[in-house]
């Protein structure tokens, strides 16, 4: 979808340092950085670890744990925040001590979302005695309440956003959780989990328990690596304290003290670790071992950064790779035939269903997100993707869309199938969920998620009117405004600083990230070259002011460009630096293309 471009307002910017580049300075001042303390990214000024809810008796429970050499398995989850949760709890609790500690991680084709009574199950029989979740467990009722009945003890850590009741665990830690003062609600799974191991290593201090057992008090910054990775892979908003959690991580992998895991995904990505920026992490580390959960066991991912050595961490991270090859694949097919169901409804971008909701028996459903999220992305509407829960649902359902969809035309029984719904700023997708199951009980099955992402299940022979209310709810909730895609802009660079030596200042002002976006320029540019490159995308040298620069444009519209009638061409772009064979130069990655 087309987006309208609107460059942001000039604000006052007189309260950050006079000695940051006028650019920069207002770029922060945008982003509503309110004082230069902001910018200080050292870990001295991160939210004080006591101001957690439920950390007393959390490392309390562990504590005794580990006195009394009790079983303590963590329960995952399978996305990246969940895998980088797990290896930093699996790491930290053996550098506090502990020699009996497991993780599991639940297959989600097999067992579902989070703490399951069969998981717990599973746990149970494998001796565990304590049960720790990372990045879930806040939903989890039922099966908080099946590992209470086997005399099991629970700590959820989350961040997830709580439903109207909680779990009846030992410990609850989540920033989200009502009456928690910590000041960052925006901590992803792994920060909470980073959190709760600095607390447990002040709680065993006090305990004396370092010197008791002749150890060595550990240093938990050690795992930064990990925290930074989690954080940006699962698109929490980085306010201050998530951009000093990242910025710390990225400065122990540049500087080498990184995990073999985590350099052998840097190494099989192509990146350079020494120059590693935060984007890296979501689009080149991130999806190669959210690959692992999508299309297999979470397992390898979590395994690959626990790797001791890097030889083994090279061979996991080339399966990883391959996975991820496969994620691609998968992924394009599906959105290709989304798209073509869309095409056949006959929508523009006057026309569009105020909510896009889609079926197909035969899709993944590991990969649902990601497709949500592109159409998304080209529609700017908010998006669910369904695909069926177990082999039991008709393998000649039709994929739909909400608004016409006719009951008729889609041939399936009442088994499960499990959606992914990614929005647009404006509608709160998980408020929105809630709203229909409060209207409509009995119609959502359950769901859980964020603002801008989530997950539900629903009965197959429900997917009709659970599309039909969906529609019926985005439109009410959604303004025109909306409805319009916009590209936020921070204006004309002159050419004076279009150079390398700025491309290097803007990187260094990062971390960037959700809610602290990378800074988008416009302009208008004389087109001197273009031409396709990688079947889709266009490969362009511009001039501006007798300068000449090179620019790409990803995915672009084929049937549109090249265009040999195009003499000018307005680019919102970012500026970033090219590097070819030891060679760096300026390159613009355009965002859009006009």
């Amino acid at each position: 979808m087309h987006k309208e471009i609107i460059r942001r307002e000039q604000v006052n910017d007189e309260h950050l340092p006079a000695t940051l580049h006028p650019i920069i300075r207002q770029i922060y001042a945008r982003r509503g950085v309110t004082s230069k303390e902001e910018l200080e990214l050292t870990a001295s000024h991160l939210c004080a670890v006591d101001s957690l809810k439920g950390l007393p008796e959390a490392c309390e429970l562990l504590y005794q744990a580990l006195q009394e050499n009790k079983n303590i398995t963590v329960i995952g989850d399978f996305d990246a925040d969940g895998a980088t949760s797990t290896a930093l709890m699996m790491e930290a609790l053996h550098m506090l001590g502990s020699t009996n500690h497991h993780f599991l991680v639940p297959n989600r084709f097999k067992y579902g979302y989070g703490l399951t009574p069969e998981i717990v199950d599973i746990a149970a029989s494998q001796g565990a005695q304590v049960l720790v979740t990372v990045d879930n467990g806040i939903s989890c009722i039922a099966g908080v309440k099946r590992a209470k009945e086997l005399g099991l003890q629970v700590v959820v850590t989350d961040h997830h956003l709580p439903g109207a009741d909680t779990p009846p665990a030992d410990a609850i830690v989540n920033p989200n959780q009502r009456g928690c003062n910590f000041a960052s609600k925006s901590l992803a799974g792994v920060g909470v989990a980073f959190y709760f191991m600095l607390a447990l290593r002040k709680y065993l201090r006090e305990q004396q328990w370092f010197e008791l057992q002749s150890i060595k008090e550990p240093n938990i910054a050690q795992l930064l690596d990990l925290v930074a990775l989690g954080t940006v892979a699962d698109v929490v908003s980085l306010d201050a304290n998530n951009r000093i959690l990242v910025e710390q991580g990225l400065k122990r992998i540049r500087a080498g003290a990184t995990r073999p895991g985590i350099q052998a995904l840097i190494e099989i990505a192509g990146k350079n670790q020494q120059k590693l920026v935060a984007s890296d992490f979501g689009f080149a580390l991130g999806p190669r071992i959210n690959a692992a959960g999508r299309l297999d066991d979470m397992a390898f991912g979590i395994n690959c950064l626990l790797a001791k050595d890097l030889s083994t961490a090279r061979v996991m991270a080339a399966d990883l790779d391959d996975l991820n090859k496969a994620r691609r694949e998968i992924e394009q097919g599906m959105q290709i035939e989304a798209e073509q169901v869309l095409a056949s409804l006959k929508f523009s971008e006057d026309n569009l269903p105020h909510g896009i909701s889609l079926f197909h028996g035969d899709w993944h459903q590991g990969v649902i997100g990601i497709v949500a999220g592109r159409l998304k992305e080209k529609y700017h509407r908010p998006s669910i993707v369904f695909a069926k829960g177990n082999d039991d649902i008709d393998e000649n359902s039709s994929a739909l869309n909400a608004s016409a969809a006719n009951s008729n035309d889609i041939d399936i029984n009442n088994n499960e199938i499990k959606g992914s719904a990614r929005s647009i700023p404006g509608l709160h997708i998980r408020d929105l969920l809630e709203y229909i199951d409060s209207q409509h009980p009995g119609i959502i099955i359950k769901f859980g998620g964020h603002a801008m992402a989530a997950g539900l299940s629903i009965a197959a022979n429900q997917f009709q009117q659970f599309s039909s209310l969906f529609e019926k709810y985005a439109e009410q909730w959604l303004s025109k405004e909306a409805l319009t895609g916009i590209l936020s802009s921070d204006g004309e660079l002159l050419t004076n600083d279009m150079t390398l030596a700025f491309a290097e200042v803007l990187r260094a002002a990062g971390p960037w990230g959700q809610n602290f976006p990378e800074p988008i320029f416009d302009d208008v540019f004389t087109l001197v070259q273009q031409r396709i490159v990688g079947e889709k995308h266009l490969k362009l040298v511009v001039e501006k002011d007798q300068q000449i620069f090179d620019a790409i444009a990803f995915n672009i519209d084929i049937k549109r460009w090249p265009d040999n009638k195009a003499k000018q061409v307005k680019l919102a772009y970012r500026l970033d630096i090219n590097e070819f064979r030891g060679k760096q130069s300026v390159q613009l990655m355009v965002e859009q293309l006009d």
